[in-house]
């Protein structure tokens, strides 16, 4: 099955920022375009607004004047949803209501022809729910754009429970066609990226409401020592609180209230309050004229230490011994069965995050996991009231030595990079086991869809996958609510990661 023909007209129902994105993407690609919305003039301002757009492309030499004015042409503002009879495809962008989606689609079952592709928009629901309403649900599929829609390269192309394989397929096809890229997913809360993307919010919120850490600090070790755009707490002042919030609380309550998925009541209260973010001036952080931006905590500058003695395989962050000797740190190695640490001058140890905590031990201080340690600015330390203030003082000192920034966190197990990578990986895991997308299609959506820097199984296969259980199942002992158990799917990648090393 292949992509629709360019001259098959394109019906987009709902104007809102979405809609008008989703139109000005196929009508850039070359189709005809007809607006519908059910307000009287909508549909007219919408057009303008697209054209507007396409203005701006001009200008910015995107377009030329002659394709803007060819695709101009092809754009219609409908006055009623009988004037969508004859397209090809219709993609509805309304009202994030079940009652007001079913309805609508019964309503163009009447009017389009039989082979007629319908597309919902959605991000919340279910496809499959909105699809129950209709006589013949297998021309029904989930088109998920991402907005802005014209700039954002991803679409989750979902199919429902009666979703037939041909329209899925021309539905994908059509959106590589459009310059997407498509990926293929089942019909599960919130499809890939939202389902996937819950803990980089959780985590995060989870260590603040612990006093772990304050947000700004959260942030800057997200950024800069994990290598994601932004951090959870800015990025949901960007998206807004109670958008955030939302689906978070819809994908949690599609699961049933699983606890993996729970919402933060820290971020209830936030909404409560109505700092929403951006748009209200105040969330997370104060935008309001004249207010300050809080600075992360960083370190005081610490003496290197002298040397280190490496015991064991440090895994992920086993560059930081090479990095040592460039900074002029000695190095040792010594052999341990099971050893995974640096042991300082004092005597303490630097381990890297592995979901224990400080207290537990005499004097260790953990770091955090870094997606790079050699382009990595900041590094995270994890230290208990009772570390010896010698060895976190060598251990702030050991990476500042190798040019980074030190935050100091509370004694937090997993501390902020790991924990959160971790319980992404074992999501993914678990998707895949449940035949919700592939690796492959996991990887490119978390990578275009929310920019983090490497796909979930990119990460597993750089931390490893038994290090990932490890770590949650030490999380799991920790906080035995059920949040942090390993899925079957990552234990049996673990397992089989063992078999293939030869650990008995």
């Amino acid at each position: 099955m292949t992509a629709l023909d360019l001259s098959s007209p394109v019906a987009v129902v709902g104007t809102g920022t979405m809609g008008q994105g989703i139109a000005q993407v196929a009508l850039v690609a070359g189709h005809p375009v007809r607006l519908y919305d059910a307000v009287p003039g909508r549909a007219r301002d919408a057009a303008d607004a697209i054209g507007a757009r396409l203005d701006r492309l001009v200008e910015k030499d995107r377009l030329t004047a002659a394709d803007r004015d060819a695709a101009r042409a092809r754009l219609t503002p409908a006055g009623s949803l009988a004037e969508l009879a004859d397209c090809a495809l219709v993609v509805e962008a309304v009202l994030e209501r079940l009652d007001v989606k079913q309805e609508l689609f019964r309503e163009l079952e009447d009017i389009v022809s039989e082979d007629c592709l319908l597309a919902t928009n959605t991000s919340s629901l279910s496809v499959t729910a909105i699809g129950g309403a209709l006589r013949h649900p297998g021309r029904f599929v989930g088109l998920h754009f991402f907005n802005p829609a014209p700039l954002l390269p991803l679409v989750e192309v979902v199919s429902g429970f009666a979703t037939d394989v041909t329209s899925a397929t021309r539905a994908y096809e059509t959106a590589r066609a459009w310059g997407k890229t498509p990926v293929a997913c089942a019909d599960t809360p919130g499809f890939i990226v939202n389902r996937i993307a819950r803990p980089f919010y959780a985590e995060a919120f989870a260590v603040y409401e612990s006093q772990g850490a304050d947000p700004a600090t959260i942030d800057a070790v997200l950024r800069e020592c994990g290598g994601f755009r932004m951090g959870a707490f800015e990025l949901t002042d960007l998206i807004g609180q109670d958008v955030n919030e939302s689906v978070t609380h819809s994908v949690w309550q599609s699961f049933f209230q699983d606890v993996r998925f729970a919402p933060s009541l820290a971020q209830r209260r936030l909404v409560e309050s109505g700092r929403l973010g951006r748009k209200s001036g105040q969330g997370w952080y104060d935008y309001r004229d004249g207010a300050e931006r809080p600075e992360p905590h960083t370190a005081e500058k610490r003496p290197a230490p002298a040397y280190v003695v490496a015991e064991g395989d440090l895994g992920p962050a086993g560059e930081l011994l090479a990095m040592a000797r460039e900074a002029g740190i000695q190095v040792r190695e010594e052999d341990e069965d099971n050893g995974t640490r640096l042991v300082l001058p004092s005597g303490g140890q630097l381990a890297l995050a592995d979901g224990q905590t400080s207290v537990e031990f005499r004097d260790v201080v953990y770091f955090d996991l870094a997606l790079d340690y050699r382009r990595a600015t900041r590094v995270a330390l994890s230290a208990c009231q009772d570390t010896s203030p010698q060895v976190l003082a060598e251990a702030i000192g050991f990476f500042q030595a190798l040019g980074k920034d030190v935050s100091v966190i509370g004694d937090v197990p997993g501390m902020i990079v790991a924990r959160t990578v971790a319980r992404i990986v074992d999501l993914a895991h678990d998707a895949v086991a449940k035949g919700v997308a592939t690796e492959e299609d996991i990887d490119t959506a978390m990578r275009l869809g929310v920019n983090y820097p490497l796909g979930p199984f990119e990460w597993s296969r750089r931390v490893g996958a038994t290090r990932v259980h490890d770590l949650l199942e030490e999380l799991n002992l920790r906080d035995p609510s059920g949040r942090y158990a390993p899925s079957l799917a990552l234990y049996r990648h673990a397992h089989a990661a063992d078999s293939r090393e030869g650990t008995p």
